[in-house]
Protein backbone atom coordinates (compact mmCIF):
# COMPACT_ATOMS: atom_id res chain seq x y z
CA UNK A 1 0.00 0.00 0.00
CA UNK A 2 1.23 3.46 -0.89
CA UNK A 3 1.76 5.63 2.20
CA UNK A 4 1.48 9.26 1.07
CA UNK A 5 2.92 10.89 4.20
CA UNK A 6 5.78 8.42 4.41
CA UNK A 7 6.69 9.03 0.76
CA UNK A 8 6.31 12.82 0.96
CA UNK A 9 8.29 13.11 4.19
CA UNK A 10 11.07 10.92 2.75
CA UNK A 11 11.26 12.98 -0.46
CA UNK A 12 11.24 16.13 1.68
CA UNK A 13 14.14 14.76 3.76
CA UNK A 14 16.11 14.24 0.54
CA UNK A 15 15.48 17.88 -0.40
CA UNK A 16 16.56 18.98 3.08
CA UNK A 17 19.83 16.99 2.87
CA UNK A 18 20.56 18.50 -0.54
CA UNK A 19 19.72 21.98 0.75
CA UNK A 20 22.02 21.41 3.75
CA UNK A 21 24.87 20.46 1.39
CA UNK A 22 24.18 23.54 -0.75
CA UNK A 23 24.14 25.84 2.29
CA UNK A 24 27.42 24.42 3.60
CA UNK A 25 29.27 24.21 0.29
CA UNK A 26 27.96 27.29 -1.54
CA UNK A 27 26.95 29.68 1.24
CA UNK A 28 29.38 28.55 3.95
CA UNK A 29 26.49 28.53 6.42
CA UNK A 30 26.82 25.82 9.07
CA UNK A 31 24.74 26.74 12.11
CA UNK A 32 21.21 27.38 10.81
CA UNK A 33 21.58 24.68 8.16
CA UNK A 34 22.43 22.10 10.84
CA UNK A 35 19.21 23.00 12.68
CA UNK A 36 17.29 22.70 9.41
CA UNK A 37 18.87 19.32 8.69
CA UNK A 38 18.01 17.95 12.12
CA UNK A 39 14.39 19.14 12.12
CA UNK A 40 13.67 18.50 8.45
CA UNK A 41 14.88 14.90 8.45
CA UNK A 42 13.23 14.20 11.80
CA UNK A 43 9.75 14.59 10.26
CA UNK A 44 10.10 11.45 8.14
CA UNK A 45 11.90 9.56 10.89
CA UNK A 46 8.96 10.11 13.25
CA UNK A 47 6.41 9.27 10.55
CA UNK A 48 8.29 6.00 9.99
CA UNK A 49 8.35 5.30 13.74
CA UNK A 50 4.59 5.92 13.87
CA UNK A 51 4.08 3.00 11.47
CA UNK A 52 5.43 0.70 14.19
CA UNK A 53 3.46 2.28 17.02
CA UNK A 54 2.46 -0.08 19.81
CA UNK A 55 -0.83 1.68 20.50
CA UNK A 56 -3.02 4.51 19.29
CA UNK A 57 -1.58 6.94 21.90
CA UNK A 58 1.92 5.94 20.75
CA UNK A 59 0.91 6.61 17.11
CA UNK A 60 -0.58 10.00 18.02
CA UNK A 61 2.57 10.87 19.95
CA UNK A 62 4.89 10.07 17.02
CA UNK A 63 2.73 11.97 14.52
CA UNK A 64 2.58 14.91 16.97
CA UNK A 65 6.37 14.96 17.15
CA UNK A 66 6.56 14.87 13.34
CA UNK A 67 4.19 17.85 13.24
CA UNK A 68 6.30 19.80 15.75
CA UNK A 69 9.41 19.07 13.68
CA UNK A 70 7.58 20.28 10.54
CA UNK A 71 6.70 23.53 12.33
CA UNK A 72 10.31 23.97 13.42
CA UNK A 73 11.54 23.20 9.90
CA UNK A 74 9.22 25.91 8.57
CA UNK A 75 10.80 28.37 11.00
CA UNK A 76 14.36 27.58 9.84
CA UNK A 77 13.35 27.82 6.16
CA UNK A 78 11.74 31.23 6.76
CA UNK A 79 14.79 32.42 8.69
CA UNK A 80 17.19 31.25 5.97
CA UNK A 81 15.04 33.06 3.42
CA UNK A 82 14.79 36.24 5.49
CA UNK A 83 18.56 36.33 5.95
CA UNK A 84 19.10 35.80 2.20
CA UNK A 85 20.83 32.45 2.46
CA UNK A 86 17.96 31.21 0.27
CA UNK A 87 16.47 33.02 -2.68
CA UNK A 88 12.77 33.87 -2.70
CA UNK A 89 12.12 31.01 -5.14
CA UNK A 90 14.13 28.49 -3.09
CA UNK A 91 12.32 29.55 0.07
CA UNK A 92 8.87 29.33 -1.51
CA UNK A 93 9.50 25.96 -3.14
CA UNK A 94 10.69 24.14 -0.02
CA UNK A 95 8.29 26.02 2.26
CA UNK A 96 5.35 24.90 0.09
CA UNK A 97 6.45 21.27 0.50
CA UNK A 98 6.81 21.72 4.25
CA UNK A 99 3.35 23.30 4.57
CA UNK A 100 1.82 20.47 2.54
CA UNK A 101 3.38 17.89 4.88
CA UNK A 102 2.20 19.88 7.89
CA UNK A 103 -1.39 19.87 6.58
CA UNK A 104 -1.30 16.11 5.97
CA UNK A 105 0.03 15.51 9.49
CA UNK A 106 -2.73 17.69 10.99
CA UNK A 107 -5.34 15.68 9.07
CA UNK A 108 -3.82 12.38 10.23
CA UNK A 109 -3.75 13.60 13.84
CA UNK A 110 -7.38 14.77 13.77
CA UNK A 111 -8.46 11.48 12.22
CA UNK A 112 -6.50 9.39 14.75
CA UNK A 113 -7.87 11.37 17.71
CA UNK A 114 -11.48 11.01 16.47
CA UNK A 115 -11.36 7.24 16.06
Amino acid sequence: MDNVIENKSFQFAIRIVRLYKFLCEEKKEYILSKQLLRAGTSIGANVTKSQQAQSKPDFVSKISIALKEASETKYWIKLLGATEYLSENQTKSILDDCVEIEKILVTILKSAKNQ
